[in-house]
Protein backbone atom coordinates (compact mmCIF):
# COMPACT_ATOMS: atom_id res chain seq x y z
CA UNK A 1 0.00 0.00 0.00
CA UNK A 2 1.37 3.33 -0.75
CA UNK A 3 -1.61 5.60 -1.09
CA UNK A 4 -2.77 7.50 2.22
CA UNK A 5 -6.24 6.78 1.98
CA UNK A 6 -5.18 3.09 2.00
CA UNK A 7 -3.43 3.75 5.07
CA UNK A 8 -6.38 5.99 6.60
CA UNK A 9 -9.19 3.23 5.88
CA UNK A 10 -7.17 0.55 7.81
CA UNK A 11 -6.88 2.89 10.68
CA UNK A 12 -10.09 4.29 10.38
CA UNK A 13 -11.78 0.49 10.69
CA UNK A 14 -9.13 -1.64 11.40
CA UNK A 15 -8.28 -4.20 13.92
CA UNK A 16 -5.02 -3.44 15.83
CA UNK A 17 -2.73 -6.01 17.74
CA UNK A 18 0.70 -5.60 19.08
CA UNK A 19 3.46 -7.24 21.05
CA UNK A 20 6.88 -5.70 22.50
CA UNK A 21 8.24 -4.81 18.57
CA UNK A 22 5.57 -3.98 16.12
CA UNK A 23 1.61 -2.67 15.99
CA UNK A 24 -0.21 -3.90 13.10
CA UNK A 25 -3.54 -2.87 11.78
CA UNK A 26 -5.55 -4.37 9.72
CA UNK A 27 -8.76 -4.95 7.68
CA UNK A 28 -10.28 -7.07 5.17
CA UNK A 29 -9.82 -5.92 1.63
CA UNK A 30 -11.73 -6.73 -1.67
CA UNK A 31 -8.80 -7.32 -3.50
CA UNK A 32 -8.35 -10.87 -3.13
CA UNK A 33 -4.75 -10.81 -1.76
CA UNK A 34 -3.09 -9.36 1.16
CA UNK A 35 -1.43 -5.91 1.20
CA UNK A 36 1.33 -4.63 3.07
CA UNK A 37 1.72 -0.80 4.66
CA UNK A 38 4.69 0.42 6.81
CA UNK A 39 5.00 2.83 9.58
CA UNK A 40 8.85 3.00 10.76
CA UNK A 41 9.82 6.64 12.26
CA UNK A 42 12.67 8.28 12.46
CA UNK A 43 12.29 8.63 16.57
CA UNK A 44 11.16 4.27 16.78
CA UNK A 45 13.62 2.88 14.68
CA UNK A 46 17.08 5.63 14.22
CA UNK A 47 18.60 6.65 11.32
CA UNK A 48 18.08 5.33 7.66
CA UNK A 49 20.03 2.43 7.68
CA UNK A 50 18.52 1.39 10.63
CA UNK A 51 14.54 1.90 9.29
CA UNK A 52 15.85 0.21 6.14
CA UNK A 53 16.78 -2.99 7.78
CA UNK A 54 13.38 -3.27 9.91
CA UNK A 55 11.58 -2.60 6.46
CA UNK A 56 13.33 -5.69 4.77
CA UNK A 57 12.86 -7.78 7.50
CA UNK A 58 9.24 -7.00 7.62
CA UNK A 59 8.81 -7.17 4.22
CA UNK A 60 10.92 -10.66 3.75
CA UNK A 61 8.27 -11.74 6.62
CA UNK A 62 5.21 -10.37 4.55
CA UNK A 63 6.50 -12.15 1.34
CA UNK A 64 6.87 -15.90 3.37
CA UNK A 65 3.30 -15.11 5.14
CA UNK A 66 1.22 -13.67 2.34
CA UNK A 67 0.08 -17.21 1.18
CA UNK A 68 -1.56 -18.26 4.37
CA UNK A 69 -3.22 -14.75 4.94
CA UNK A 70 -6.37 -13.83 3.83
CA UNK A 71 -7.01 -10.86 1.44
CA UNK A 72 -6.61 -7.81 3.97
CA UNK A 73 -4.43 -4.57 4.20
CA UNK A 74 -2.26 -4.88 7.18
CA UNK A 75 0.05 -1.92 8.12
CA UNK A 76 2.88 -2.69 10.35
CA UNK A 77 4.38 -0.11 12.92
CA UNK A 78 7.81 0.01 14.31
CA UNK A 79 7.62 0.70 18.17
CA UNK A 80 10.73 1.32 20.38
CA UNK A 81 12.30 -1.61 21.40
CA UNK A 82 12.85 -2.38 17.77
CA UNK A 83 16.14 -0.72 18.10
CA UNK A 84 17.95 -3.17 19.79
CA UNK A 85 16.35 -6.42 18.22
CA UNK A 86 18.18 -9.08 16.72
CA UNK A 87 16.47 -10.11 13.35
CA UNK A 88 16.03 -13.46 14.55
CA UNK A 89 13.20 -11.84 17.38
CA UNK A 90 11.76 -9.80 15.06
CA UNK A 91 10.77 -12.50 12.68
CA UNK A 92 9.39 -14.62 15.54
CA UNK A 93 7.53 -11.62 16.53
CA UNK A 94 5.82 -10.91 13.10
CA UNK A 95 5.29 -14.40 12.35
CA UNK A 96 3.34 -14.50 15.50
CA UNK A 97 1.10 -11.52 14.51
CA UNK A 98 1.01 -12.97 10.98
CA UNK A 99 -0.90 -15.77 12.91
CA UNK A 100 -2.92 -13.87 14.71
CA UNK A 101 -4.01 -11.87 12.06
CA UNK A 102 -5.03 -15.48 10.34
CA UNK A 103 -7.23 -15.95 12.93
CA UNK A 104 -8.51 -13.28 13.27
CA UNK A 105 -9.72 -13.17 10.33
CA UNK A 106 -11.10 -16.85 10.02
CA UNK A 107 -13.22 -16.04 13.12
CA UNK A 108 -14.14 -13.00 11.97
CA UNK A 109 -15.64 -14.05 9.15
CA UNK A 110 -17.40 -17.14 10.35
CA UNK A 111 -19.73 -14.84 12.64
Amino acid sequence: MRLKSDFEKVHGGGKRIADSFFSMTFRPNDLGAPRLGLAVAVRTAGNAVARNRVRRIVKESFRLAQHALPAVDCVVAARARIKDAPARELRLSLDSLWKQVATRCASSSRG
